[in-house]
């Protein structure tokens, strides 16, 4: 008996067994102009790696099989533990082989180590974005613990900086790697972390690396798994910065209560939680009453880490678009033959080329931030690429599902799981009011800011009409900032940062297309026959 009703054609399987990285001609360049052309070859083995059908399927069975909260263990004893799908534990070692989360750290980093580094974290985050959360809380944090971790956990240094993935539960001391989560936000205000009423109390003494007692509560305690977070509470002196072990120098466990993971819309494979502190121990970092300005240490890295993130799901989705554009048919002919559709995948990679653009300018100011103007430029437009790029993710990846149609709304589908995962960046690590709000607070009280987007942007004025427009209109809504203006203000800064970029190092053709895509909304924004070739053939990595 025959069961077969009908021949399956002109359906696009998966894509699987790409090179991530030299796929996509923009971030190649971005990586040769920004001084990290040494790392190339791995970052094209990287791709390779990632660009797998297996490794793809991790990231599915990692966010199919989210964590699991392990409050007691068969006796009755508090285990306050998370068990983790096989899956999330084999990208965690991919990350950490990486070194995505300390690799300009090391003794021998070269020039370039920050852009490589975030190359390899965007690399990463095209598979699975929630392996990233305690990478980047690691990556922020190690900087400031080299200088300030207390006596006690002096060991640590040498784990902290290795590229290994230790998941076991033992003592920091005991571990071959270590990963370091954060814990800042309280039910109250969110925020607003001045309001923060966990109290912090010295055992003995008061002062930098002085062990202190900790009760209250964490509304957001992320990766709980992590062998130590850094948290905030108020002591005497004010709100403060306490190192958390989650062991104790004497290998008890540390009284931190995981009361439940959250249950989030997107980010399904990492554990967030929320905790109570019974008497938790806690070793002060800095001063009494410094928290805030030790957490800002942070904060830039962090943010800069969820605009990668929200880009790289971008590029990904992108990619998939792309391929199935290429090889479905309608009405006789391939989708990305269609003018309609070239135009809107054009559109696409163009957004992606200014955003790479930007984003790698914004890496070398982070590895360069010793100079005063790069340090300007990384306090200005961090908080301005997280805004702008984790803002523009969502409706991105929307576009790219119906370029699929009803197969990239459905969960065999990769995009939907994208499209979850996109709000995340845009909320944690402050979401859109704080970035922009940051950015006028940046503009009101750094010295040089203001000198140095004069000469970011006036280097370039001239080569476009777009550009020196939008341009003036800045200046002026810049002499005398309000508040209501904030959110147009921090996208404008961010829109004119790439613009710049494009216009330093794309042929003018294509920094035109962009300037005018993006800084003229007046204008028409269809792009021309030539310039849509060869924005398609670099969003493939020059395949037609």
């Amino acid at each position: 008996m025959r069961w077969q009703t009908h021949t399956v054609f002109n359906q696009v399987a998966a894509l699987n067994n790409s090179n991530l990285f030299l796929s996509d001609i923009p971030l190649r360049e971005a990586v040769n102009r920004e001084s990290a052309q040494w790392d190339a070859e791995l970052l094209a083995s990287i791709g390779q790696q990632l660009g797998t059908a297996e490794s793809l399927e991790l990231g599915r069975l990692a966010n199919a099989n989210p964590p699991e909260l392990l409050r007691y263990d068969a006796t009755g004893e508090r285990l306050d533990d998370v068990r983790f799908h096989p899956a999330w534990h084999l990208l965690m070692q991919g990350l950490c082989a990486n070194r995505v989360h300390n690799l300009p750290w090391q003794e021998e980093a070269r020039i370039g180590s920050f852009v490589a580094r975030c190359a390899r974290f965007m690399l990463h985050a095209q598979v699975e974005a929630g392996t990233l959360c305690p990478v980047t809380m690691t990556f922020a944090a190690t900087p400031l613990l080299t200088q300030a971790l207390p006596a006690p956990f002096r060991p640590w240094l040498k784990p902290l900086l290795s590229d290994r993935y230790d998941a076991h539960l033992q003592p920091g001391s005991q571990k071959r790697g270590l990963l370091i989560g954060m814990g800042m936000t309280e039910k109250q205000g969110g925020s607003d972390v001045l309001s923060n009423t966990t109290r912090a109390d010295p055992l003995e003494r008061r002062g930098p690396g002085e062990a202190y007692r900790l009760v209250g509560h964490k509304w957001f305690f992320s990766v709980p798994q992590s062998d130590a977070h850094l948290v905030l509470a108020q002591a005497k002196g004010g709100l403060s910065c306490f190192f958390l072990p989650r062991f104790l120098p004497d290998g008890q466990r540390n009284a931190v209560r995981l009361e439940r993971l959250k249950d989030k819309l997107g980010n399904r494979s990492n554990a967030s939680s929320e905790v109570e502190f019974h008497d938790a121990v806690a070793w002060l970092i800095g001063e009494e009453g410094e928290g805030v300005r030790q957490i800002l240490k942070m904060a830039g890295m962090t943010r800069l880490d969820c605009a990668l993130a929200s880009h790289g799901m971008m590029r990904r989705a992108l990619s998939v678009a792309l391929y199935h554009a290429h090889q479905r048919q309608a009405f006789g002919k391939n989708l990305i033959d269609q003018p309609l559709m070239r135009q809107q995948t054009g559109r696409m990679a163009l957004q992606l080329e200014g955003q790479t653009a930007f984003l790698f300018r914004l890496a070398r100011a982070w590895e360069q931030r010793s100079d005063a103007r790069e340090a300007a430029f990384c306090r200005l437009f961090t908080p301005a690429a997280k805004f702008s790029v984790c803002k523009a993710g969502i409706p991105f990846v929307a576009e790219a599902m119906e370029i699929l149609g009803g197969s990239g709304y459905c969960e065999e589908s990769e995009l939907p799981r994208l499209y979850r995962e996109m709000p995340v960046n845009s909320i944690w690590e402050g979401a859109g009011n704080i970035m922009s709000l940051d950015v006028l607070r940046v503009l009101a009280k750094q010295p040089g800011v203001m000198e140095m987007i004069s000469a970011e942007f006036d280097e370039v004025k001239g080569q476009d009409r777009h550009f020196d427009r939008a341009w003036r209109q800045l200046q002026q809504r810049l002499r005398k900032p309000h508040e209501a203006q904030a959110r147009d203000i921090t996208r404008q800064l961010a829109h004119l940062a790439s613009g710049a970029q494009l216009l330093r190092h794309l042929s003018p053709p294509l920094a035109e297309a962009w300037c005018r895509m993006m800084l003229d909304p007046r204008g028409d924004t269809l792009i021309n026959t030539q310039v849509l070739d060869d924005l398609l053939l670099r969003a493939t990595g020059g395949v037609g």
